[in-house]
């Protein structure tokens, strides 16, 4: 009885401890490994429309002299992939919210590298 009521307090209290915490409720959703993943990007939005914002991003990549792998843009949405100098994988998401204005997602490596996205960050951000 005593072990039941305990386990609903711990849960109880794990619950409460994360409601705050959209990385961690998205983790949670998607399994522990999402949650962490999604808190290794670095995000920032910016004035600029869609184009410009891949423009930006392809400009900066081409000044670090990294070779992109993969190269996307839809509608609403652009990606490149490349390789950081040491290897790493570098992922950068362009997402429109609104014609004027879209959000940057720069993550390097598996297990992010946030000095080394904040860099290719504040570069395509100096391209804009």
């Amino acid at each position: 009885m005593f072990k039941k009521i305990g386990l609903f307090v711990l849960l109880v209290a794990m619950l409460v401890n994360i409601s705050g915490c959209v990385a961690l409720l998205a983790g949670a959703a998607g399994g522990g490994g999402t949650g962490y993943w999604l808190s290794g990007k670095l995000t920032q939005e910016a004035d600029a429309s869609l184009e410009e914002g891949f423009r930006a991003a392809k400009m900066a990549l081409k000044s670090f002299r990294f070779r992109v792998t993969k190269e996307v843009k839809k509608a609403t949405v652009a990606q490149f992939v490349s390789k950081y100098s040491d290897g790493k994988t570098i992922w950068i998401d362009i997402h429109k919210v609104s014609d004027s204005r879209v959000r940057f997602g720069v993550r390097v490596g598996a297990v992010s590298d946030k000095e080394a996205a904040r860099k290719i960050l504040d570069k395509i951000l100096k391209y804009l």
